[in-house]
């Protein structure tokens, strides 16, 4: 089987579990926001903790592209459920391209199996799209640095095992981000989870603040061994994370028009099914068009990542396009549906509180317009 096969396999097999496993309890977990245990194992055995992780490590070893295809079937069933990946394969990506040898054969087999979870710390109470104001700091002591400071809106905070913190191990240094170093933490006394934070959407996935008082991490737990790396370094993961909200963005959208245009032929106004009355038709196509517009920008940002290319234009204009695209067809699947898209009998109302995450997560949009305008100036610079 060629490496092209194997790929298509790989999410043939995903979106079977998706259908067959995920979509038949999603409603229901979700209503009752009950983190998934069952469906997170069958990931674990699908092999896909460790879906980006090179095979020398254990993992599958897949492409972005692959990753991206696979997050938007996941999505497809239930967001949530990309959410478990999402940060596990940002950090491992993180050691993979940063880490020192010794921190790659710590942490990416056991990530590769699922044994050690990953969450990012990146975001704080006070620093959300202005990374360089964090105030986590990071104190050398000997052999180990001990951090202080709140992190806020961390995606498995739970259920992880090893975290990627960011902090600032010179607060002096200017600019900012000079002075900002990434470090790979485990649970222990000092890091603590000190609320989980309740959401409208992307339920059943633990979001919480975590709490680092006097917090003592390893010397040799500096990723890469080299302080002042840690925002170039957390920069690169989040053209990653970037693609996945888009994958996200997409699978949802793909998800509301599915249910959208089954819907329509089966719901009857004025003596014939509402898909064939023009209006209804309209949305459908402008639905339809934004969806596979948004996929193949997705796939673009995806493919340049995997040719070692920055790719921040690229994975900012995707994460924008989707989800913005992903936030109207959710809508307009609700219009569709009249009054059961209001209701909990239909899963558009779930799409309809999960499209929002994605405008937000890994960088608002208006932090992706901003990034994208830098680059064009840059490009066009005259």
């Amino acid at each position: 089987m060629s490496t092209a096969e194997l790929r298509e396999e790989i999410v043939a097999v995903v979106r079977r579990f998706v259908e067959r496993e995920v979509m038949p309890v999603a409603s229901e977990l979700e209503h009752r926001n009950e983190y998934p245990h069952a469906l997170v194992a069958r990931m674990k055995e699908l092999g896909l903790f460790g879906a980006t992780i090179p095979s020398e490590f254990g993992g599958l070893g897949l492409d972005v592209a692959t990753y991206a295809r696979i997050v938007e079937e996941l999505s497809r069933g239930w967001m949530s459920l990309s959410g478990v990946l999402n940060t596990h394969l940002m950090v491992a990506y993180l050691l993979r391209e940063h880490g020192t040898p010794e921190q790659r054969e710590r942490y990416l087999p056991a990530m590769a199996r699922g044994e050690h979870r990953g969450a990012l710390c990146l975001t704080e109470p006070h620093a959300g799209s202005d990374v360089q104001r964090i105030r986590t700091t990071a104190v050398r002591r000997g052999d180990v640095y001990v951090l202080n400071g709140s992190k806020m809106f961390i995606t498995n905070a739970r259920t992880a095992t090893v975290y990627a913190i960011v902090a600032k191990t010179d607060p002096r240094a200017e600019p900012p981000y000079r002075g900002m170093s990434l470090f790979l933490g485990e649970k222990g006394p000092g890091l603590s989870v000190s609320r989980d934070l309740e959401k409208l959407g992307y339920k059943g996935i633990e979001t919480c603040e975590v709490h680092l008082e006097n917090y003592e991490v390893p010397a040799a737990n500096l990723l890469g061994g080299t302080e002042g790396k840690g925002f170039f370094q957390v920069m690169s993961g989040l053209e990653v994370g970037r693609v996945n909200i888009a994958a996200r963005a997409v699978g949802v959208a793909t998800a509301a028009f599915e249910q959208a245009i089954r819907y329509a032929q089966q719901r009857e106004t004025f003596g014939k099914p509402i898909a064939q009355h023009q209006a209804i038709q309209l949305k459908l196509a402008d639905m339809a068009t934004k969806i596979e517009a948004a996929r193949l920008l997705t796939y673009q940002a995806a493919e340049k990542k995997d040719r070692g290319e920055r790719a921040d234009l690229e994975a900012g204009m995707a994460k924008l396009f989707a989800s913005e695209a992903c936030l109207e067809v959710a809508t307009e699947a609700m219009r569709i549906l009249g009054g059961y898209g209001y209701t909990a009998e239909f899963p558009v109302e779930r799409y309809f509180r999960d499209a929002p995450l994605m405008i937000i997560g890994e960088g608002t949009n208006e932090i992706q317009r901003l990034v994208i305008a830098r680059q064009l100036l840059e490009r066009y610079k005259i």
